[in-house]
């Protein structure tokens, strides 16, 4: 596995950066519990793996809830850390699956993005711009997260964890 992933937190305006492991991480809340361990009033997991899929977590100071957004859900049929995201997370644009139609195949993801699409607008990407990154053809997951990086203000921050 090769997944890069750090927490970037801004303070008082100023961002930083702190890379760390998910390995461990079995769901969503595992995600949320990970970057509730460290301090900011914004709070930003930044997740990549192998140039297939960027997940975007975020867990504000003060809010209980886990926002977040998987940029390509066909990932999930060869990804465990997908597969987390696109299992708990709802697909955009998707319809409700009726439970008794699912066979006890695996499961097979739509390549549409999962989850809450409007993430990072306060941070300077709009909703659907970030639906437009990923699913632009040739535009890599970490095109993904260093142009949410760059509107934010904390892509020297994601240089300096990346170097």
């Amino acid at each position: 596995m090769n997944a890069f992933a750090a927490v970037l937190t801004r303070v008082d305006g100023r961002w930083s950066g702190t890379e760390v492991a998910v390995e461990e991480c079995e769901s969503v809340a595992d995600f949320a519990e990970l970057i509730r361990d460290v301090d900011g009033e914004v709070r930003l997991l930044i997740v990549e793996q192998d140039d297939e899929f960027a997940v975007l977590v975020r867990v504000d100071d003060g809010d209980d809830d886990v926002r977040a957004f998987l940029s390509d859900g066909h990932a999930a049929d060869q990804y465990s850390l997908a597969a987390v995201f696109a299992d708990e997370l709802i697909e955009i644009g998707g319809e409700d699956v009726d439970e008794e139609l699912i066979s006890d195949t695996a499961p097979v993801h739509d390549s549409a993005p999962f989850g809450d699409a409007d993430i990072v607008e306060d941070l300077g990407t709009s909703a659907s711009e970030l639906l437009a990154l990923a699913a632009h053809e040739g535009t890599l997951p970490i095109d993904i997260i260093t142009a949410v990086c760059e509107k934010a203000g904390c892509a020297d921050q994601l240089d300096d964890l990346r170097s």
